[in-house]
């Protein structure tokens, strides 16, 4: 009788955990409109990256390009010449829930230095197909390919920069893990975290003051199954042990959504040549808007070391 009993209870909890499990994985990882953002005091902003660039977009001879991914998807981006022929060209990472257009301000920051732009559309974001959001695990292999896709159009001899705010820098990090060709010069990675599994238990813990274990263990189960990788795997930290490109990471150390100390996690990890910029003051994504000055200066120091 007790055996029983205690089989139903077992039944009844594991059931109940995994559809809890459904339910985040539904709110975080499926594609939706991530209306939790909006209302979370940790993401305010102080001018938001689009709004502040939106005019300065509509007036460039923007070109909407697509590919393929390697397990079929349909991604878009978006092309911002520079003002004049250059071999110099930045490929921008957006953040969570965000989109390639979002990143224009920093597209005008580079066109400003000479710089072409691409700005990506992350899979399950924006104009690119894709039902889930991949912390920039599976999106370091579609950047491995936007890289490629740049080098086809503006021939070998450019010379590549790779760069991400939020979920965006995490995946530029990821990517520099991956085996690059030589127009990849350096990566700079502002507000990243170090894996989807720390940033995932952190808001779990900060938004619904809930611990870890079990729940985001049967989620990560439940990514793996729907989504086709474990929250473990996405791991910015462990990519950037792995490079020997040269990394700028970049960080507000107001910033309590992705936390500030990660960044010196991330920059203790990193392999090859490595500079840090924290800005003080500055919350989540909004580095560059709180010190346009610093941030430019050390953004331009950084690259005339590896871009000619």
């Amino acid at each position: 009788m007790w055996a029983v009993i205690i089989i139903v209870c077992v039944i009844i909890i594991a059931l109940f955990l995994l559809g809890i499990s459904l339910y985040f994985y539904n709110v975080g990882i499926r594609r939706s409109k991530k209306d939790f953002l909006e209302v979370d005091p940790n993401l305010i902003k102080i001018e938001h990256p689009w709004e502040s660039a939106e005019g300065w977009l509509k007036d460039q001879p923007m070109e909407v390009v697509s590919m393929k991914s390697d397990d079929g998807l349909l991604l878009k981006a978006y092309y911002v010449p520079a003002l004049k022929p250059s071999t110099k060209t930045v490929i921008l990472a957006h953040g969570y829930g965000g989109a390639g257009r979002e990143m224009a301000a920093f597209a005008k920051l580079y066109q400003d230095m000479g710089y072409n732009a691409l700005m990506p559309d992350d899979r399950g974001h924006g104009d690119s197909e894709g039902s889930y959001i991949g912390f920039g695990w599976h999106d370091r292999l579609d950047y491995k390919q936007w890289i490629q896709y740049i080098i086809q159009k503006n021939g070998p001899e450019v010379q590549i920069v790779l760069q991400g705010v939020s979920m965006g820098g995490a995946t530029v990090l990821m990517t520099s893990g991956e085996s690059l060709p030589e127009q990849v010069k350096c990566v700079v990675s502002d507000c990243a975290y170090t894996s989807a599994r720390d940033i995932l238990t952190h808001q779990l813990k900060q938004m619904y003051k809930l611990p870890p274990f079990p729940l985001l263990s049967v989620t990560s189960l439940v990514c793996k199954i729907k989504a086709g990788y474990y929250f473990g795997e996405a791991s910015a930290l462990a990519q950037v042990a792995k490079t020997h490109l040269p990394i700028l990471f970049i960080h507000g150390d107001e910033d309590t959504f992705v936390p500030y100390p990660m960044v010196h996690t991330l920059y203790g990890a990193a392999a090859g040549e490595k500079e840090l910029l924290v800005v003080k003051g500055a919350l989540h994504g909004n580095a560059y808007f709180t010190d346009k000055e610093a941030y430019g200066n050390k953004l331009r120091g950084f690259l005339n070391k590896y871009i000619s």
